[in-house]
C-alpha cells in the first residue's frame, strides 16, 4: 500500500489533518526525536499509513486507549480518522515522557481532536476500561497482555502492531495467558501483523 491509495477513501478534511500532523511531527522531531532520522523522508508510508491501517481494523467506538503513544502513532492518526467517522469515540494517549506528552497535547489542540494525554507509566495509571487498546513497537506480547488484562473492558479488543517475529511472541505468550488472536497482515511491512486480541485471562 502506498500513501496515495491509503488516502483514497478519506475526506479532504481528514487528509488535511493527516498532512498537518505529519508537518507537526517533522517540526518537533529535531528537538525530541519523535521518529528516526532515517524514517523522516518516508513519514507517510512508515508512520501515517502504518497507523491508518490500525484505524481500519476496528469499527468500535467508545473509549480507545493508546499505550506508549510517543510521536502519536497510531493514537493521534486514529483519532484523526475517527473525528469524522466516529466522532463519539474518545481517545486517551498514555505517554510517560514529559516532552512527548507536550507534543501530543499540542497536536490534539491544533487538530481539535477528542483526546487527552496521561503523562504516567502504563503500570500505574488507573484501569482505563478501554473498548479498544492499541500499541505500536512498545514491548513484548507477554507484557502487552498484562496491560490488556488491566485496561480493557470485558468484551474489549486490543490491536497490537508486531514485526516479523509475531508468531514466536504469540507462541511464547500462550504459555502464560489465555487469549483469542486474529493476525491481520500488515499492508506496510512484509511479514509484520496487527494482532487483534480478545478474551485475555491468565492461564
Amino acid at each position: 500500500m502506498n500513501a496515495g491509495s491509503a488516502l483514497t477513501n478519506v475526506s479532504r478534511e481528514t487528509e488535511e489533518r493527516l498532512r498537518a500532523f505529519a508537518d507537526l511531527v517533522l517540526k518537533w522531531t529535531p528537538k525530541i526525536n519523535l521518529i528516526s532520522k532515517k524514517s523522516q523522508d518516508d513519514i507517510w508510508e512508515r508512520h501515517i499509513v502504518d497507523s491508518i491501517q490500525v484505524a481500519r481494523c476496528s469499527d468500535a467506538s467508545g473509549h480507545w486507549v493508546d499505550l506508549g503513544s510517543g510521536g502519536g502513532f497510531p493514537g493521534v492518526v486514529v483519532a484523526i480518522m475517527a473525528k469524522e467517522q466516529r466522532p463519539e469515540t474518545r481517545f486517551t494517549l498514555i505517554e510517560s515522557d514529559q516532552r512527548k506528552s507536550a507534543f501530543l497535547r499540542t497536536a490534539i489542540r491544533t487538530l481539535d481532536l477528542n483526546a487527552c494525554v496521561l503523562t504516567d507509566r502504563i503500570e500505574t495509571v488507573p484501569a482505563q476500561r478501554a473498548d479498544i487498546l492499541s500499541a505500536r513497537a512498545l514491548t513484548d506480547l507477554n507484557r502487552l497482555l498484562a496491560y490488556a488484562e488491566r485496561h480493557l473492558t470485558p468484551g474489549g479488543a486490543a490491536l497490537f502492531q508486531k514485526g516479523a517475529n509475531w508468531e514466536k511472541e504469540v507462541e511464547e505468550a500462550r504459555k502464560y495467558w489465555n487469549f483469542n488472536c486474529e493476525p491481520i497482515r500488515s499492508q506496510t511491512q512484509e511479514a509484520a501483523a496487527i494482532l487483534k486480541i480478545e478474551g485475555v485471562s491468565r492461564d
